[in-house]
């Protein structure tokens, strides 16, 4: 059974950094591309950063490019998203979610699509002050 859980999120002042993990399980973590997704407490929905697992590419969203980076550690099956710059927009309910299989070939916009992920976790609040 996949499990993803994701850690990392919190309160903090605009200008600041989190780092949000998402470890998973139940399945041969490079078989599948990691993405990262947020939802706005107005309910917009969006992609924010993906990783194809097995080739390490990552893929950016235009709106965060220059402040969100993601990586990840294969050997402890975990995904990283690193969040410098923080805005107030950026205040959301951040979730991984995992699209198994994902095939080295994926790669591109389509990774930041909610429907490409079959497996999510339970999210984790970030919250931006100015």
């Amino acid at each position: 059974q996949v499990h993803l859980v994701e850690s990392g999120g919190g309160s903090v002042q605009a200008g600041g950094s989190l780092r949000l993990s998402c470890v998973a399980s139940g399945y041969t973590y490079n078989s599948g591309c990691m993405g990262w997704f947020r939802l706005t407490p107005g309910d917009e929905r969006e992609g924010v950063a993906a990783i194809n697992s097995d080739t390490g590419r990552p893929y950016v969203a235009d709106s965060v490019k220059g402040r969100f980076t993601i990586s990840q550690d294969t050997a402890g099956n975990t995904a990283y998203l690193q969040m410098n710059n923080l805005k107030p927009e950026d205040s959301a309910m951040y979730y991984c979610a995992a699209d198994v299989p994902c095939y080295a070939s994926d790669y591109g916009p389509g990774m930041l699509s909610w429907s490409e992920y079959n497996y999510w976790g339970q999210g984790t609040r970030v919250t931006v002050s100015s």
